[in-house]
């Protein structure tokens, strides 16, 4: 392999590897605001560690209802209540709505759940909130 060659593979891993951990420390910005308005806005009903409250409100820790990512996003816009199933277990408390977040905040509210408690998700940005809530 010639030396062009080698400079143009090691300059574009750089730029992967850069780019990589900057979408990790964004990540990790929106999941510290998040937690701050978790701790303002949730933790009362679904507790600090995200294990809800037996038979009123769902868990977020290892939450299967969490994989439908805008159906999550429309709870938080516009609050629930009734039955919700939640890893085979049914919920009957009522979720308030909390639209009067912005669109930037619910996304990143959503990078700390989606991303604590084991749970694992892609990034949530604005513009899908926005999309939701339109």
């Amino acid at each position: 392999m010639n030396i062009k060659k080698l400079n143009s593979i090691l300059v574009l891993l750089l730029i992967v590897v850069s780019f990589s951990a900057s979408s990790q420390n964004a990540l990790e910005e929106s999941m510290n605001k998040g937690k701050r308005i978790y701790a303002s806005n949730c933790i009362t009903c679904h507790m600090a560690n995200g294990e809800g409250v037996s038979g009123a409100f769902p868990p977020l820790a290892k939450s299967d209802y969490l994989s439908n990512i805008e159906k999550t996003i429309e709870v938080i816009l516009n609050g629930a209540s009734g039955e919700m199933k939640v890893n085979g277990k049914s919920y009957y408390g009522t979720m308030v709505s909390f639209s009067m977040l912005t669109n930037q905040q619910i996304a990143d509210v959503m990078n700390y759940i989606q991303n604590s408690w084991g749970n694992e998700s892609e990034v949530v940005d604005a513009k899908l909130v926005e999309k939701v809530r339109n």
